[in-house]
């Protein structure tokens, strides 16, 4: 049965997040959250996917302690990882990275040990197809929970809305923490309620709704 609605979860705040310092001397799955977590969801049962990075592992139980029984299943995938940035690299560095990768392509550009957004694109479309059987099952909660990092996140949202890579490149990431919504119409489909902030502004509006 698919769920009324696909609830998408930034990663609260991290060491790394607050600080780009411990990039340098701390791997960047094992960075702990600086922010406590709000109350995301209210009401329904959850089955829940979440990426295996310690940040993210913290969000989700941070909010499966207000749920509480709500959730009835949670799975941790690989596959929900953020963008995977290579060795360890001072601030310094990183921002050579950043700095190339913009001028290249956000979406297209390896970085050096590492992935491109690209890459993140096809082992998102394998999770997707993992969830859409998970879908199929008869007894499939209201809602799906995912719990993930910003650029998983928006590719997710790419890959489900059939983005091009241009578009992609001008949504930015959620805020830490932050509560991305897709709700399921009467026909089936789903549609995102949720505002997504854009680098370049279209028309006189700065957010957008997928419809």
């Amino acid at each position: 049965m698919k769920p009324k609605r696909i609830i998408l979860v930034r990663h609260g705040e991290s060491v790394g997040n607050a600080d780009k310092t411990h990039y340098k001397t701390v791997p960047d799955f094992a960075l702990d959250l600086t922010e406590e977590i709000a109350e995301l969801i209210d009401g329904g049962l959850v089955r829940a996917y979440v990426s295996p990075w310690e940040r993210t592992r913290q969000t989700f139980a941070g909010i499966a302690s207000i749920l509480g029984e709500q959730v009835v299943k949670a799975i941790e995938d690989p596959r929900l990882r953020e963008q995977d940035w290579g060795h360890l690299r001072s601030p310094e560095e990183l921002q050579i990275i950043r700095d190339e990768r913009d001028r290249y392509s956000p979406f297209y550009y390896r970085i050096p040990d590492g992935e491109s957004a690209a890459d993140v694109f096809d082992r998102v479309s394998t999770f997707m197809e993992t969830l859409h059987r998970d879908f199929a099952k008869p007894d499939f909660t209201e809602n799906a929970l995912i719990v993930t990092h910003g650029v998983t996140l928006r590719i997710f949202l790419m890959r489900w809305f059939h983005w091009s890579p241009e578009f992609y490149e001008n949504v930015r990431n959620p805020k830490n923490g932050e509560v991305v919504v897709m709700e399921r119409a009467q026909d089936g489909r789903y549609h995102l309620t949720t505002a997504l902030r854009l680098r370049e502004p279209t028309g006189s509006n700065s957010q957008y709704i997928v419809s």
